[in-house]
């Protein structure tokens, strides 16, 4: 898929069945038809307007949301502490607008699969939307209660954005493979507490929680130093392997 990004970094999804309108300029449909990543078009004020071909990360900013999604720091982490590859299955619950699930889908790949699971039918459409206009195959929204079952076995990663994950461990232990991987962001620290309680009943090893500061640092001509204000705390991180 291609973007647009205009002279101040702004970004637009590229619609080559009509003009392109901003306060830079206009740029016709004929132009768009025939532009191609690295292209750069000038509108009819003399703006220019680069093509781009979008990442995943491109194509999560632009896309439609209702609420809140996971930031690319905490997804970060559970695609490389989990190992999550190309060709794995993958069960996602809290679909929310799709966020993790088309990072997930990015990154198993066509060869893989990514399951996700909403209770709300607001937010499954939503999140439908994005995947239908970022043409993925290999994600598939379900506008269920994941505590109603996990229809998929053998799975590689099962990530929970849960008010109350552990009610699920049970079946989450049953779905996944061995060596498999169970991960769930949690915002509150009591959350981790009986987390951590039910996933060692249940037979889950490995039973770890982290958090991540980010911190951006600010280079200017002046100086350099660490930015005033910074992306503290968003949830805490818990991973569990069944062996």
């Amino acid at each position: 898929m291609l973007i647009l990004i205009d002279e101040r970094g702004k970004k637009y999804l590229l619609n080559s069945d009509q003009d392109f309108h901003n306060d830079l300029g206009i740029i016709k449909k004929e132009d768009l038809q025939g532009s191609n990543a690295g292209d750069t078009l000038e509108t009819h004020l003399g703006k220019h307007i680069k093509v781009v071909k979008a990442d995943v990360n491109d194509l999560i900013e632009l896309m439609q949301r209702r609420c809140s999604i996971l930031l690319p720091k905490d997804i970060g982490i559970v695609i490389s502490h989990t190992g999550l590859g190309c060709g794995d299955r993958v069960v996602d619950a809290g679909t929310g607008a799709g966020a993790i699930a088309l990072h997930f889908a990015n990154v198993v790949g066509n060869e893989g699969e990514v399951h996700s699971y909403e209770i709300r039918e607001d937010f499954a459409q939503i999140a439908q939307s994005n995947i239908d206009q970022f043409q993925l195959d290999n994600v598939e929204i379900k506008n269920k209660d994941i505590k109603e079952g996990i229809d998929e076995e053998d799975v590689d990663l099962v990530f929970l954005d849960l008010p109350k994950p552990w009610e699920m461990l049970e079946s989450v232990y049953g779905a996944l493979k061995t060596g498999g991987w169970l991960a769930v962001y949690a915002p509150y620290i009591e959350q981790v507490q009986i987390l951590h309680r039910i996933a060692k009943k249940v037979g889950f090893e490995e039973v770890t929680t982290i958090e991540c500061i980010l911190r951006e640092i600010e280079v200017k001509v002046k100086g350099t130093r660490p930015k005033t204000r910074m992306v503290g705390h968003t949830g805490y991180l818990s991973f569990a392997r069944k062996l």
